[in-house]
Formats: C-alpha cells, structure tokens, sequence
C-alpha cells in the first residue's frame, strides 16, 4: 500500500487559484464555441432577439437548409478538399525534403541555405510582384495557383529540421551507412517512420491553412467553379447583407437579419466540422511534436 502524501496548505491554495484561472480561461473560449453552434440550430426569431444564451431556441435547420440550398456549396467543398489533400501532401514532401539536409551536420552550405529561407520571412517581393510572377508562369484561373505560391512554409521547415537533429542519433545513420544504406533510403526507411509526431504537425499546420485560405483565390481565380469553400461562403454572406433600399416592412428588416445572422452561424460550423473531425486523430503526435519541439529546439 502506497502511502499518500498530504499536500502542504500552501500547495492547496496553488492548485485552487490554479484551477479557477483554467476553467475561467475553458469559459472564455468554449462558451463562444457553444453559443455559435446553439445559434445555428435556432430559429431567426430566437437569434434575432437574443434569445440564445447557451441551448437551441425552437431547434431548427433553417440555417442548414438555406446554406445547402447554394449548389456552389458542393462546387467549394469539392474545390477545398482537392486543395487541401494535394497541396498538404505537397507542403510535407518538400518540407521533409528541405528540413532533412539542413538537420545533417555533414552537409556543406547549410548556413547560407538557412540564411536564404530566413531571409524570406523578414523580406517578400510583395502582392504586386507574386502576381506577376504567378501570371508569368501561367497560373492563373488553375487549381496550382491555390497549391505553387503557398507550397512550402519557412516556420515549419525551421521546426522540422529542430526535430530531426535533436530526435534522429548521428549514430543510427552512421550504422546505416556501414550497412551501404543511401541518403534517400534513409530518410524514408527511418528518419520519416521515426517522425511521427512532427510529421502530424506540420501535416496539420499545412491542412488548416489549405482549408482556411481563401485570399489567393481571390486573387488568381476569376473561374467560379474553382473557387474554395471559404470564398463561396464569403459570397454568400455578401449576398445576404440587408439593403435598406429592399426593406418594405418592419418585419421584412426582422426577416432578412434573423437569416442573415443564422446564415453566419451555419457557414462557421459548415466550415468547421471537417478540420473538428480530423484533429482528433492527430491530437497525440501533434501536443507531442509541439512540445518536443518547444523543450528541444
């Protein structure tokens, strides 16, 4: 039997104090969270007239229904899924590619290369001078101008590389080489099985931004059926926006808003609910990898 230790009173009052700031801190970023999807399952008249604090007012699928009733809503889904399968697939090859040189002590110029990527963060050519450059390259109003400009991130390069010096032994890869193992042969028979947790990471980082992005096809998309799902739910939200001009009656304006604002609510959760069901899967690597690489790097 193992004998518990009592805690002192003043690690009593600690953890008390503790545990007040945390939940408060859980408060302040679930309550919004809750309120948002209660909303979108209300009425526009519960919505419209606070109603909703916590719960769904007179449950509905209003929102839903007058969201999925925009055809280009499946056009966006299908636009954003391939953008962000092909683009993240992209991101984590020549992120690892890019990292596992530069994590080699052996490797000559490593300085200046790291110097060049770094370089990048500080300093960029601009908007005006990345369309040209997009342009040139016959990019535009094609599904790689969503995929080329954004294929590589100098951050996750930087914490990619961190991980591998500090978790892949200079020894295992000199064992490897004794047994006349190649470069590549390496990287993808152990470094890349062995890296796991930076690999979800990195994986994550590029999927949301992939997901989420919708400034660069605002930019170099002019075809519609190209569009991303964030931008089709940007254009339905402008759509929605009240005209004063178009109001008849009070309760026409009360109509209008009550949808308006029920719209928003539904986009947020459409939006959402894919990056929500996939995170769970990558939760252990990815609070593994960013700790590995906060108490390491």
């Amino acid at each position: 039997m193992h004998q518990k230790i009592a805690e002192a009173r003043g690690d009593k009052i600690f953890n008390i104090v503790n545990y007040i700031i945390l939940s408060a801190f859980l408060i302040t970023v679930l309550y919004p969270l809750i309120y948002i999807l209660s909303a979108s399952f209300s009425s526009t008249n519960a919505v419209v007239s606070g109603r909703v604090w916590l719960w769904p007012v007179e449950p509905g699928l209003q929102g839903y229904k007058a969201v999925f009733e925009y055809k280009a809503i499946w056009t966006g889904f299908y636009n954003s899924l391939i953008y962000t399968i092909a683009g993240t697939i992209i991101n984590v090859v020549l992120t690892i590619i890019a990292a596992y040189p530069l994590s080699r002590p052996d490797f000559v110029g490593k300085n200046a290369i790291m110097f060049i990527f770094v370089f990048t963060i500080m300093f960029s050519g601009g908007l005006i001078p990345t369309y040209i450059l997009v342009k040139d390259l016959g990019l535009l109003d094609t599904r790689w101008a969503m995929i080329l400009p954004t294929a590589i991130s100098v951050f996750n390069v930087i914490i990619t590389r961190t991980y591998f010096q500090t978790n892949i032994p200079k020894e295992m890869l000199e064992a490897a080489q004794v047994d006349g193992c190649t470069d590549f042969k390496f990287l993808a028979k152990i470094v890349i099985p062995l890296s796991g947790p930076i690999v979800a990471v990195i994986t994550l980082f590029y999927a949301v931004g992939h997901w989420n992005s919708y400034f660069n096809a605002l930019i170099y998309l002019m075809d519609r059926t190209l569009h991303p799902l964030q931008l089709i739910l940007r254009s339905i939200l402008i759509q929605n926006q009240i005209d004063p001009n178009m109001i008849t009656s009070e309760e026409d304006l009360i109509a209008r808003q009550g949808l308006s604002d029920l719209l928003k609510y539904s986009l947020i959760v459409v939006a959402t609910i894919p990056i929500l069901i996939v995170y769970p899967f990558v939760q252990k690597h990815f609070v593994k990898g960013v700790m590995l690489g906060s108490i390491k790097g």
